[in-house]
């Protein structure tokens, strides 16, 4: 990623996360957190990161999100300085489950191993 791209992310997840908690009034986006984002080379789209503090709630959220995007899109096209406002692509989030997961197995290792 270059430092352009990096810098653009950087300034979507900041952006984004102040208008889902300030600006957008659906309740299916409490709780919401962006992660991470990652933008194509030409700007064209940006694939979201997302988690929720309540796992069952993703779907409602990802529909919820999804359907916001434009209205999302317009919030940022004033708060950062680019020519085109990428696509915003929305998706959960796995990896904090997953190295929950990771740390589940090592502490069970340990167990096993001190036993």
């Amino acid at each position: 990623m270059s430092v352009r791209e990096e810098r653009i992310s950087d300034s979507l997840i900041e952006q984004i996360s102040f208008i889902i908690k300030e600006d957008v009034k659906n309740k299916d986006i409490n709780f919401v957190t962006i992660t991470d984002a990652k933008v194509t080379s030409d700007l064209s789209q940006a694939k979201i990161y997302f988690t929720v503090l309540d796992d069952s709630k993703k779907n409602t959220t990802l529909k919820a999100l999804k359907s916001a995007s434009g209205f999302i899109r317009h919030q940022l096209r004033d708060r950062i300085d680019i020519r085109q406002i990428p696509e915003l692509i929305f998706i959960y989030d796995e990896s904090i489950l997953y190295g929950q997961k990771i740390e589940e197995k090592i502490k069970e290792i340990h167990q096993n191993n001190q036993d």
